[in-house]
């Protein structure tokens, strides 16, 4: 399967991604970048924003963990104003749900709806002050609508995020800010690919996809970028599924 991104311009743009070391983060940080957007990549891995940096030299990297709240403020007072903003960080911790420690529990909802909360409140009062409105996309999963064995706390987490993507569309639709969210299953990104190696393993999840098939990077990168552009001057609230139809299955 191959899967081209899309070439659409942000010129005069600027973009904020969080969790963008790796995986879909990262491919958004690149994808942004050449298509003209000044942006910043947060990321908690050091490492991680260095390769990134090398590949695309005009990013400018920020380190910093989202679950620091103090330190999140500090890091973000000196990016300056944002036009787009890509809340993609977020962990899973997979555990039956019979086994779920409050520490799993904890992390799982302070990154995947607190830390998306947060920076979003953030960057939404800068865009109010701008005056000039923006598009703000977070990344959620599948897992917000559909029941999964041992993703108690991830399932969850991505389900308050959803309800949080609608308050968000709701309250900021006034400041011209859009908001909408996207709805990934397995993605084919390095980890996902090695998670997903096993062919039988994936053909039991693969079966129930009409498609027959996971997702590719690109294919989510594409959507995110439709979401930030013009293009989508009246999606707003809009929550873009993105399995192959398996949800409809």
């Amino acid at each position: 399967m191959t899967c081209n991104v899309m070439e659409i311009r942000f010129d005069g743009k600027r973009a904020l991604v969080t969790g963008a070391g790796k995986g879909i983060g990262r491919a958004v940080a690149v994808a942004l970048d050449k298509g003209g957007a000044q942006v910043v990549a947060l990321s908690r891995t050091g490492e991680d924003l260095e390769a990134l940096k090398k590949e695309c030299s005009d990013i400018t990297t920020v380190v910093v963990d989202l679950l620091d709240w103090d330190g999140t403020e500090v890091a973000l007072a000196g990016v300056g104003p944002v036009d787009l903003l890509v809340n993609n960080a977020g962990v899973a911790d997979n555990q039956p749900f019979l086994e779920v420690t409050r520490t799993a529990w904890d992390r799982t909802f302070d990154t995947n709806v607190k830390a998306v909360f947060h920076v979003s409140q953030l960057v939404a009062r800068g865009m109010r002050d701008k005056g000039s409105g923006g598009a703000i996309v977070n990344v959620s999963s599948v897992a917000s609508q559909r029941a999964l064995q041992n993703h108690t706390a991830y399932c969850s987490s991505k389900g308050a995020l959803d309800m949080l993507t609608k308050v968000m569309a709701l309250e900021l639709a006034p400041y011209k800010i859009r908001v909408n969210s996207v709805h990934p299953t397995v993605v084919m990104t390095p980890m996902g690919r090695k998670e997903w190696s096993d062919p039988s393993r994936a053909a039991v999840l693969q079966t129930r996809i009409p498609m027959g098939r996971f997702v590719e990077e690109e294919e989510v990168v594409n959507c995110i970028l439709f979401l930030l552009s013009n293009a989508s001057e009246m999606v707003h609230g809009a929550q873009l599924t993105i399995d192959g139809g398996l949800l409809v299955n």
